[in-house]
């Protein structure tokens, strides 16, 4: 715990109180000027409470504070009572005679304090033209002293240099080196990017002996201001938000993305409506990205995200622009057994079945189309309640014509064509039923 120098009142007559209470003829004092006497030991008494030298104080120094004290990080706080607040400033009251004013901008609008309240705020220094302690909001960054420098203290520092294991700064005309682990509160690959930058930091140990080592940290700091986003966070985010976030990490699964205070999982299947096989050919660390918040669990510590739905759905674009019957031009993106995707539209695939590859029997998907090639296509059929595109390549071609102009083996007929008697159809069904009859009732068994 630190001494602060103490003064009497700057009243002429009482600044010297060692001065005795009979005048040189031994005569007694007068009752007003025994009355100053004793009003000046009496804050002499204070100051020495408190553990202030037992000296005569010099003339403009800081007098002392009623009251308990209470020292963090090398810095005096006291409570006091908010007399006024200002557009610019904001005046407490520690005692009679001891008025203070502090910045308004240490408080946000939110937490700003009234007439009447109580406030704790940090003594800075004592302005003796002006009687007023100078203090400042807790937490607020002060300017740096060597010889004030404490573990624990916060204190503006300025980059001034790279190196392998961190960053060096300069604070206090001194050198300083704060560990790259204590940037920040995530990994940060290019240290670089703060070189010239000015930093709210914590002192975390000093040495001065020798060279005068400083080491600094400012990840304590960040996780403190994260710690109270992320409480005001968890009360105001809602399912259906849109929000803006930073990917802080990539995994195979997908990436994280900090919400500002709170990092939610946006899966690989949310990243995009596409096929998406390495979550890095959509996101990349430090990019700036746009979320809807899909599911919220904070008992289960679990934040769901999704980019594709802020991105609108490219089907339904897709379903409203392409009817059935149209023909377009597509590229084949997967082959399989079955048949061949063809993507139509971005984000929109629709499945080529082999039947409807060639007019001809197929054995092999990959003897007609390959994998990337373009290919012209008949729209079947769009469904988009199941997502679904029927496409046909076969039929943007002309049928082949059979012997003597008949229809050939792989022609479609209509169903209307079967349908029709023809002659010939006559004589083959008359065929059959004498043939049936003549075999009788039909038996089971060999």
């Amino acid at each position: 715990m630190e001494s602060i120098p103490s003064s009497a009142p700057t009243d002429a007559k009482a600044s010297n109180p060692a001065s005795p209470s009979h005048g040189a003829s031994g005569a007694p004092l007068s009752a007003e000027l025994e009355r100053e006497i004793a009003d000046a030991m009496a804050d002499m008494s204070a100051a020495m409470d408190i553990g202030s030298p037992r000296a005569k104080p010099a003339p403009g120094a800081k007098p002392a504070i009623r009251g308990p004290r209470v020292i963090q990080g090398g810095r005096e706080h006291r409570k006091g009572k908010v007399v006024s607040v200002g557009p610019s400033d904001i005046f407490i009251e520690f005692g009679p005679k001891e008025l203070g004013v502090a910045p308004r901008a240490g408080w946000t609008d939110e937490n700003l304090p009234k007439v009447g309240d109580e406030l704790e705020v940090v003594i800075d220094r004592f302005e003796p033209d002006e009687s007023l302690f100078l203090c400042s909001a807790p937490g607020a960054v002060q300017k740096a002293d060597w010889e004030m420098l404490t573990p624990g203290q916060v204190v503006e520092a300025r980059v001034t240099g790279v190196n392998k294991g961190g960053l060096e700064l300069e604070v206090a005309h001194h050198r300083a080196f704060m560990p790259a682990s204590q940037v920040d509160v995530h990994h940060v690959a290019d240290l670089s990017v703060y070189v010239g930058q000015k930093m709210a930091c914590e002192v975390q140990r000093i040495d001065r002996t020798g060279r005068g080592n400083i080491v600094l940290s400012r990840r304590n700091i960040l996780e403190q201001q994260r710690a109270e986003t992320a409480s005001k966070l968890k009360e105001q985010l809602k399912e259906g938000d849109v929000r803006d976030g930073v990917v802080r990490k990539l995994m195979p699964f997908g990436a994280f993305v900090d919400l500002g205070g709170i990092d939610g999982l946006l899966h690989i299947s949310d990243m995009s409506y596409e096929r998406v096989n390495k979550p890095e050919d959509v996101v990349k660390e430090g990019q700036q990205v746009t979320v809807k918040v899909l599911k919220i669990n904070w008992d289960e510590k679990r934040l769901s995200l999704g980019l594709k739905q802020v991105q609108g759905d490219p089907f339904q674009k897709a379903a409203e622009a392409i009817a059935a019957g149209a023909e377009v031009s597509g590229r084949v993106t997967k082959i399989m057994d079955f048949g061949a995707f063809v993507e139509v539209a971005p984000g929109v695939e629709g499945l080529v079945h082999i039947s409807e590859l060639d007019w001809k029997r197929v054995g092999k998907v990959s003897d007609v189309v390959r994998q990337d090639q373009v290919v012209k296509v008949k729209v079947l059929e769009v469904d988009p309640g199941k997502r679904r595109v029927s496409l046909s390549i076969k039929q943007t071609t002309e049928p082949p014509a059979g012997p003597a102009g008949r229809p050939g083996r792989g022609e479609s007929r209509s169903i209307d064509d079967i349908k029709k008697e023809t002659p010939e159809f006559r004589r083959l069904r008359e065929k059959f039923m004498q043939q049936q009859k003549a075999k009788g009732p039909l038996k089971g068994g060999f």
